[in-house]
């Protein structure tokens, strides 16, 4: 892996690249990379308040944090989850075909790694981002299964890209969903994040065209004491269960093997992952009006805390096997927590690291609100699917959230020194 921080000494170090370059100075070892994907951790300094070091102009720790472009794998996926995202999905412009996408997806990672290191865009930047570091910018790229038919690369294609199955709960929007290419921004800044959206957009240019975009967020680095899990708009603590990386499996399970089974024509996508893209709408004000003992057992953990029913703490294995004195399990066997589990579902397991969302307020009057689902796996058959499949026919939850869109996406490997995304399916 290269340096996280890239210069190229031709290019007029911006105001936006000073302050990040003090900033980070000032807030030693925030900038981190590894082998097994890009990690960047906010540490708000002092009382937590995110003030800056002091020195003028320098930037608080928020803002300098800074993820590398290059790795074994693209950054956003192991992050830690950011305060504000942008997901969307283009299509390749009619007559658009594999030169095109290459020459996009060379424009695209070029700005990606500039963004993410607190530069300015290459060309035309639009000024909304001056003053801000980069504050754990990520910027992800995938391809969708239409993506290999309009560029001549259905060979090349992965069976793991096959569609998803249809769901009996599914409520899916057609244009709200799948798409060519898929990007996905995160940053601790919202400007800094519509910053990318918005050189993205622009370097797509005739090449490709918005099929769909939505926002999201998430709470900030250091709005709580000590750090914890997330929780959903549900108000329920929400990805106890992911797979970390400390875990010896974590890599099998999370990214494709870059040398295993499968023909050689497959072979790009060793060290990339499997996105699974969901808009799910939460119906919040048939939630609310459930009692704090309802709403745990529907979920199977408690709301304060997200312990299991069963006892002990967030990370306390829960009994499943537990009886009340009633004689029913103390985990109810429609509840979500139970059903979603690895040990209910053959060891199924996937990476959630999702976005909230709100957008605006319905004719009904009931919120537009909801969880933009984001999960990586190394092979959706064996991740997302039986899982999914296993909610479909009695999670308790299904009664308050809608499917509205969905997308599945093939997330190349991280680009090397010199590489765009992607150039080892394009060019190879």
């Amino acid at each position: 892996m290269t340096s996280v921080t890239e210069s190229n000494p031709d290019i007029e170090i911006s105001r936006r690249r000073l302050l990040g370059t003090v900033g980070a100075a000032g807030a030693a070892g925030l900038a981190l990379g590894g082998a097994s994907g890009a990690l960047a951790h906010s540490a708000l300094a002092g009382s937590g308040s995110g003030s800056a070091t002091g020195a003028a102009g320098s930037l608080s720790s928020l803002g300098a944090t800074q993820v590398a472009f290059h790795g074994d794998h693209q950054a956003g996926i192991t992050t830690p989850l950011q305060a504000k995202g942008h997901v969307v999905a283009f299509d390749l412009a009619p007559g658009a075909g594999r030169t095109e996408a290459a020459a996009l997806l060379r424009r695209w990672s070029d700005t990606a790694r500039r963004l993410m290191a607190g530069e300015t865009a290459p060309t035309a930047d639009s000024g909304i981002a001056l003053d801000a570091g980069p504050s754990s910018l990520t910027v992800t790229f995938g391809f969708g299964h239409s993506f290999f038919e309009r560029t001549g690369l259905g060979a090349r294609r992965p069976s793991a890209l096959d569609p998803l199955p249809d769901f009996s709960s599914d409520r899916l929007d057609a244009q709200r969903s799948n798409g060519d290419l898929w990007v996905q921004i995160g940053a601790n800044d919202g400007l800094v994040a519509f910053h990318a959206l918005r050189a993205l957009q622009k370097d797509a240019g005739d090449a490709a065209r918005i099929r769909w975009q939505m926002n999201g967020f998430n709470r900030s680095p250091g709005a709580t004491g000590t750090p914890m899990t997330a929780r959903n708009l549900m108000g329920q603590v929400d990805g106890t269960g992911n797979p970390k990386p400390s875990e010896p499996d974590f890599d099998k399970r999370i990214f494709v093997p870059a040398a295993g089974p499968g023909p050689a024509e497959h072979a790009w996508m060793g060290g990339g992952s499997y996105a699974v893209v969901r808009r799910i709408r939460m119906l919040l004000d048939d939630w609310d009006k459930q009692s704090l003992a309802q709403q745990e057992q529907v979920i199977g953990r408690t709301k304060a805390t997200g312990a299991p029913l069963t006892g002990g703490g967030e990370t306390t294995e829960m009994e499943l096997d537990k009886i009340g004195p009633d004689g029913k399990p103390v985990i109810p066997s429609n509840a979500h927590a139970r059903i979603s589990a690895p040990e209910q579902n053959g060891g199924a397991a996937m990476l959630r690291r999702p976005f909230s969302f709100h957008d605006g307020i319905g004719s009904d009057g009931a919120p537009d609100a909801g969880l933009l689902f984001i999960c990586w796996q190394a092979d959706p058959l064996r991740g997302f699917v039986p899982v999914q499949r296993k909610l479909d026919r009695g999670d308790a939850l299904s009664a308050f959230i809608r499917h509205e869109s969905s997308g599945l996406y093939a997330v190349p490997p991280g680009p090397r020194s010199g590489e765009y995304v992607g150039q080892r399916l394009l060019e190879g």
